[in-house]
């Protein structure tokens, strides 16, 4: 804690950040609609502005942004805290967008999954086949709400497909070293899944009690929440847990290796850049900060870098 570095305040509910090769990082602002660049001294420009509610982002193959855009919510702002409750009232409708880095133009990639329409689309990370793997959380209404699922698609728009569904509110998803297994989070359970790769965007799904084929491997008691994930180099997932407001390191086998506190119960995301990716770059939603720290093991290096 004493280490943490503020890079910018004021932000509006940032989350998605990517690590970029000058020291900045790119960010969404999911309350304003807005991709954001942070850059190495605090400075703030917007990239695009999507609208509806933009919540992963990642670099793909073509040095583009691709986004998951969840539709929107209805905030609620007190001193000193912003979060997210339920559907917009505007809600625009969950999809994936492509988003060029230059113009900030902003291209509709994905809507549906076949006949099912996405709902809100929440984190994302890409495969060394140039495909991406993504989480739909599903939207939250005064009396109901969406079953989520974990999808795989092309970055070129011509193919999605379902690699798990129903799941209760999917949120961060990672790929191991190997890539032969895909680290999913759930927010309401704080409930870490894997599924295991049989080909992209294919799993092997386990049998009954597993709801949904995933095969379980931590889940953290009392009130705790998962948000989004990264993976450090030597395969341990680092999970966002918001309530406690922390970074929860978990090895593969499930073993907790330690929490790192952080001083908001929104902390919503992390991932790691600079010397060595030894830094990590945390998003602070509730207090709209974006905080850099040193971090003890380097994180996994993602496909496309920035």
């Amino acid at each position: 804690m004493a280490e943490m570095q503020i890079m910018a305040r004021g932000l509006r509910f940032p989350e998605g950040p990517v690590a970029m090769a000058d020291g900045s990082v790119v960010l969404v602002e999911i309350a304003r609609g807005t991709i954001t660049r942070v850059a190495a001294d605090g400075t703030l420009s917007v990239v695009a502005t999507p609208g509806g509610g933009p919540n992963g982002l990642a670099l793909g193959p073509d040095g583009a942004f691709y986004l998951c855009n969840n539709g929107g919510f209805v905030w609620h702002e007190e001193p000193g805290m912003l979060r997210p409750t339920r559907q917009a009232d505007d809600y625009s409708g969950g999809r994936i967008e492509r988003v060029d880095p230059a113009s900030g133009a902003v291209q509709r990639l994905y809507d549906r999954c076949g006949t099912h329409q996405l709902r809100g689309p929440n984190d994302i990370v890409f495969d060394r086949h140039g495909g991406f793997y993504f989480t739909d959380l599903g939207k939250v209404r005064a009396r109901d709400r969406d079953h989520g699922g974990v999808y795989y698609a092309a970055a070129d728009g011509s193919r999605i497909v379902e690699l798990a569904y129903p799941v209760l509110t999917p949120n961060g998803i990672g790929l191991s070293p190997d890539q032969r297994t895909v680290y999913v989070a759930e927010t309401e359970t704080a409930r870490l899944w894997a599924f295991d790769l049989e080909a992209p965007g294919v799993a092997r799904k386990h049998p009954y009690p597993s709801p949904h084929g995933g095969r379980l491997i931590c889940g953290l008691p009392g009130f705790q929440r998962f948000d989004s994930l990264a993976l450090d180099a030597e395969g341990n997932i680092c999970v966002a847990t918001l309530m406690t407001g922390a970074i929860t390191v978990i090895a593969p086998d499930g073993q907790v290796r330690r929490s790192v506190p952080m001083p908001d119960i929104y902390t919503t995301n992390i991932c790691f850049g600079g010397p060595g990716r030894k830094t990590a770059f945390i998003t602070l939603s509730g207090r709209g900060e974006l905080v850099a720290m040193p971090w003890p093991e380097a994180g996994l290096a993602l496909e496309y870098e920035g």
